[in-house]
């Protein structure tokens, strides 16, 4: 008599549903450069510091101009030639850097930190990569900047009126002034962004963009009068002063010519970046 032995036939694995296949569009990657832009303790406490530079120092520069006119002495030729506009927008100088550092940490810190490589996995085409990231942090910028500026101005305006540099929103050219400022400040996040893919380090983007804004022009100043003359309108730093100047002279460019100068500083520093980019690996 035999036995037969039955055994229990093993269960069928479960069927593990299909992962949905996710296709890289831009839409996903500006929202994705959004969330990692907020995501940073940094962003937050240098754009604060960008708003308190342009409110600040224009606030300062407004007061300061108050007590000079008040004070029975003779006035410095800077002071005598003042108005609320020059005032409200003194801070742009500090506010520049904080905001152009910032745009450094965007593209430069992921390199330091080896989280682009998760980036461009996710994006393989690498180009939308930098697209989104100047996009998405220029816009903050420009935003930033233009309620600076205004708040600035609106401040300003109540300090020194009924002094010879009293502006009104209403005078011609002072709106205009206003949104170049921020449009200007917009711009230079927009070169630090493309300064951090361009070299990969935040030291090395810092130093390049504080010496392209700061200390070329001074240097510019070392050299003969007809010199200076055909090369410093065309640096970065006087071409952007000329898009929110209020007026020219014969050293200055006219607001348009210094938008599109700007501009030109502005696309060559994201070609440099996306050269690299795609030419190199991460």
């Amino acid at each position: 008599m035999s036995t037969v032995t039955v055994t229990d036939s093993p269960a069928p694995a479960p069927v593990r549903a299909a992962r949905p296949e996710y296709k890289v569009t831009g839409r996903r990657v500006l929202r994705s450069e959004w969330a990692k832009l907020w995501s940073l303790r940094s962003t937050w406490i240098t754009l604060g510091l960008g708003l308190v530079f342009l409110v600040a120092f224009g606030v300062i520069a407004a007061a300061h101009y108050k007590s000079e006119l008040n004070s029975g002495r003779p006035m410095h030729r800077d002071d005598v030639a003042a108005t609320a506009l020059s005032l409200s927008v003194f801070g742009t100088n500090f506010a520049q850097l904080a905001l152009g550092v910032l745009g450094v940490l965007i593209t430069a810190g992921e390199y330091s930190t080896g989280m682009i490589r998760s980036t461009l996995a996710a994006v393989p085409r690498r180009l939308p990569v930098l697209w989104s990231k100047a996009l998405v942090f220029g816009l903050v910028a420009l935003v930033v900047a233009t309620v600076g500026v205004f708040v600035a101005f609106t401040i300003d305006s109540g300090i020194v009126s009924g002094t010879p540099a009293a502006l009104t929103l209403s005078h011609s050219g002072v709106v205009r002034s206003l949104l170049g400022a921020g449009l200007y400040l917009g711009l230079v996040g927009v070169i630090g962004t493309a300064l951090g893919a361009l070299l990969r380090s935040v030291a090395g983007g810092i130093s390049v963009l504080v010496a392209s804004l700061m200390l070329v022009p001074g240097l510019i100043s070392l050299l003969p009068s007809s010199w200076q003359d055909n090369i410093s309108p065309y640096l970065p730093s006087n071409a952007g002063e000329s898009m929110f100047a209020l007026t020219h002279d014969s050293t200055s460019l006219s607001p348009t010519a210094g938008l599109v100068v700007f501009v030109g500083w502005t696309v060559l520093a994201l070609a440099g970046a996306a050269y690299r980019l795609v030419r190199t690996d991460a």
